[in-house]
């Protein structure tokens, strides 16, 4: 029986690589276009959507999307969630229409072939370096002031598989009272079980995103990331423990 177990788990990781990698190798091309200037970007958003769907859907999982509020098209956010799992982008990107770049750790754009894309469409950070840190900070500016929306991981990484929801580091916050977004809270329910960062894991099924209110910014100044940062971690924790 664990040979039986075993062996599709093995499968199961080797098919979810095919489906990451099939989509790009395809629209290269394409793909390589809209990067080529930052003006064309809502259109690559629109092809990683597309290649997310795919990739989701191949997997097995059926996801569902709940809405307590929904963004406006024409403006910016700072959408937050709970990251324990490689499929956490792919849902992001399902879960949200509005055009928006990831900020995430530079370790990934050493993989192969997602890697060249990650580099070229995200906001890299060094977490151990307070330049890169800082540089953040200037390329989100560039990337708000196009009226583009800003997706950060809280956590700074992936937890251990026994935590349930991390500390939350102010980075988010700051950035959003500094441009006066609205923080988009959203809950991923099932990424965990669906597909972790333990090889030996994982199955098709329910994957579940739920955005929550949004925490207004207008009025609020740097001394109130903090309290901010609490609230809207209180938000998705009590989600998850629902």
């Amino acid at each position: 029986m664990k040979f039986f177990k075993y062996s599709f788990w093995l499968l199961y990781r080797i098919w979810f690589y095919i489906l990451v990698a099939l989509p790009i190798i395809v629209l290269f091309p394409i793909l390589s276009i809209s990067i080529s200037r930052e003006q064309w970007y809502p259109f690559f958003f629109k092809l990683a959507r597309f290649w997310a769907k795919f990739i989701l859907v191949g997997m097995g999982f059926n996801y569902k999307i709940t809405r307590e509020e929904t963004p406006h098209p024409k403006k910016s956010y700072m959408f937050v969630a709970n990251h324990t799992s490689m499929t956490d982008i792919m849902l992001m990107l399902v879960s949200v229409k509005n055009p928006f770049v990831f900020v995430g750790k530079q370790e990934l754009a050493k993989i192969p072939l997602f890697g060249f894309f990650y580099k070229r469409t995200c906001i890299l950070v060094d977490r151990s370096s307070a330049r890169s840190r800082q540089a953040v900070f200037l390329r989100a500016q560039r990337r708000l002031r196009q009226g583009l929306s800003i997706c950060i991981f809280p956590e700074g990484g992936v937890p251990e598989e026994h935590i349930l929801l991390d500390a939350f580091k102010d980075g988010a916050f700051r950035l959003a009272i500094n441009h006066q977004i609205p923080v988009v809270p959203i809950t991923f329910y099932d990424n965990k079980k669906r597909f972790s960062y333990t090889f030996f894991s994982g199955s098709p099924g329910k994957m579940r995103a739920k955005i929550h209110k949004f925490f207004k910014t207008e009025g609020l100044t740097i001394e109130s990331t903090k309290a901010l940062n609490e609230k809207v971690r209180t938000v998705i924790c009590d989600a998850l423990n629902s």
